[in-house]
């Protein structure tokens, strides 16, 4: 088909915008029509030239039948990517949902070895998943430092708290993930893991010099491209050091002069999405795309207005703002990226191999006991209790569902469960000393499971709940059975500072159900045998 010049070039820009879309089949069925287009514009945009989709949500089985779908409407290869950063189950139920990677950057510490070898499979099993449900670019690995642990939104998704385990860890992750034929994603360049605040809800401002830069922030990303990523994504965050005026995603200084003269990376480079309020409070979706093109980007991910973006770029195209040397430059990085995918299973020939496998199975398993800490004591007896469970958000809630092990195995011991979430009755009082309101949660013995991680969106919201307090109030009253913490590190440290030596307790980094079910039959069984090196002592 012949287009016209101004078409030809609306066609061309339309290839570098990567679009939302549900991982669910029907337009009823999208978690989040804010950022999730309908299936009308899905088609209409793929249609138009659009080379990229970003998915999120639904089952593995049904990712696979909309990858399928998407690129029916389209007349060219596809990028289909998503934030599969802990494993496909993380997103896309069914699939593997692997510990975070931080929990492999504390394991490293104690045994580098065996967690190079963890992360390494991690990679495989995270892109073969990928690419049997029909995704070809996996966001991850993650290269921030988490060396701040109030990081709001990196948090756990690091693979190390200093610079050599995390380049460490992602290198290995970036090794086994290119041996299944799926591209990869360093991010968030030139580094999110010193931040305080969330980018998805304002712009953070990094004060730090080359220099500084250069010993923490930057080694894992020249790791990781030393072992060969195909694609970098930037971050929204101002470093005044090195542009005072435009953040990292925006800034000619931070994507060109550093990422591609001085560490030399000639891959794909993607935005953070655009529409995140770091950007969008700033600029408007044409101007935003403009300036992250003029910047060095290849890529522009979730504009909050694709068209708007698509207009404004071939406006600065046909003005000369922008040369069009640049656009044949991005369109022949990402032709060379689809050149390195391997094509997805054909649709007329079915797995033989489930989702997951049974060494995914395995790889799941052993994760999940290798990095689990558990206190000793004598268990935690049957009660006719309280199972209070603590939960980010209920609507969804991945990690607790109707058949979910935190809920059904305390039940099973007679205890009865009471969800707290941010939707529902608050469990404060204004007390200090005594934070929960006991009289609200019913009488007995209290197990008290905490779901907490750096979560986007929530800003400092955790850091403000009194968990310290109402762990010692707990105790004082004589009637904390156990505490189990899921998630976060820094939480567990804290509240062991607290916590009685003889209180049944254990941290698990994971949050899924067989992080669950693992630290629940441990606890509840008496016992302390696990499959993998729980730490006793910690």
């Amino acid at each position: 088909m012949s287009y016209s010049p101004t078409d030809r070039l609306q066609r061309q820009v339309a290839e570098l915008i990567v679009i939302r879309a549900s991982g669910h089949l029907a337009d009823q069925q999208r978690r989040y029509p804010r950022w999730e287009l309908s299936n009308t514009d899905l088609q209409r945009l793929l249609q138009q030239g659009v080379g990229g989709v970003i998915l999120l949500g639904g089952s593995a089985v049904e990712l696979q039948q909309r990858t399928l779908m998407l690129r029916r409407w389209s007349d060219q290869p596809l990028l289909l990517c998503a934030d599969v950063e802990e494993g496909v189950g993380q997103r896309f139920e069914g699939g593997s949902w692997l510990v975070p990677p931080l929990a492999l950057g504390r394991l490293y510490q104690s045994d580098p070895q065996r967690a190079l070898d963890f992360a390494e499979r991690y990679g495989r099993c995270t892109g073969d998943q990928a690419r049997r449900c029909g995704l070809n670019w996996v966001l991850g690995p993650v290269c921030d430092v988490n060396n701040n642990p109030a990081n709001p939104v990196i948090n756990v998704r690091a693979w190390g708290e200093d610079a050599p385990t995390a380049g460490a860890l992602a290198a290995a992750f970036q090794r086994g993930l290119s041996r299944t034929g799926v591209l990869g994603c360093a991010k968030h360049f030139p580094g999110h893991g010193d931040t305080s605040s969330d980018s998805h809800l304002d712009l953070p401002v990094l004060p730090h010099s080359p220099e500084r830069l250069a010993n923490l922030e930057l080694p894992p990303f020249r790791e990781v491209i030393a072992a060969g990523v195909d694609s970098v994504m930037t971050a929204h965050l101002l470093l005044p050091e090195l542009d005072q005026a435009h953040p990292a995603t925006l800034s000619k200084a931070v994507l060109t002069n550093l990422l591609r003269d001085d560490l030399h990376f000639g891959g794909l480079v993607v935005t953070d999405a655009l529409v995140m309020d770091a950007i969008t409070k700033r600029h408007g979706a044409a101007e935003a795309a403009v300036l992250a093109f003029e910047a060095g980007a290849d890529l522009i991910l979730m504009p909050a207005d694709a068209d708007a973006a698509i207009s404004g770029l071939c406006e600065a195209f046909s003005s000369g703002r922008l040369p069009e040397q640049r656009l044949e430059t991005s369109l022949q990085r990402r032709r060379q990226a689809l050149d390195r995918i391997q094509k997805p299973p054909s649709p007329d020939q079915p797995q033989d191999t489930p989702l997951p496998s049974e060494a995914e199975r395995t790889l799941e398993q052993e994760l999940v006991a290798a990095c689990l800490h558990l206190q000793p004591s004598t268990g935690i007896k049957a009660s006719q209790g309280v199972n209070l469970i603590r939960v980010d958000g209920l609507f969804p809630c991945p990690v607790l569902s109707g058949t979910a092990p935190a809920l059904r195995l305390p039940e099973g011991q007679g205890f009865k469960s009471l969800v707290i979430h941010s939707q529902g009755i608050s469990p404060w009082q204004h007390q200090t000393d005594a934070p929960l309101a006991l009289d609200r949660l019913g009488e007995g013995p209290v197990l008290l499971q905490l779901f907490m991680r750096g979560n986007p969106f929530r800003g400092s919201q955790d850091s403000i709940e009194p968990w310290s307090a109402a762990v010692q109030q707990l105790q004082s009253l004589h009637r904390l059975a156990g505490l189990v913490i899921y998630g976060s590190p820094y939480v567990w440290e804290q509240l062991k500072t607290v916590l009685n030596p003889d209180i049944p307790a254990a941290y698990s980094p994971g949050q899924m159900p067989e992080a669950q079910r693992q630290v629940l039959t441990t606890l509840l069984n008496h016992s302390h045998t696990t499959t993998g090196n729980a730490d006793f002592t910690d």
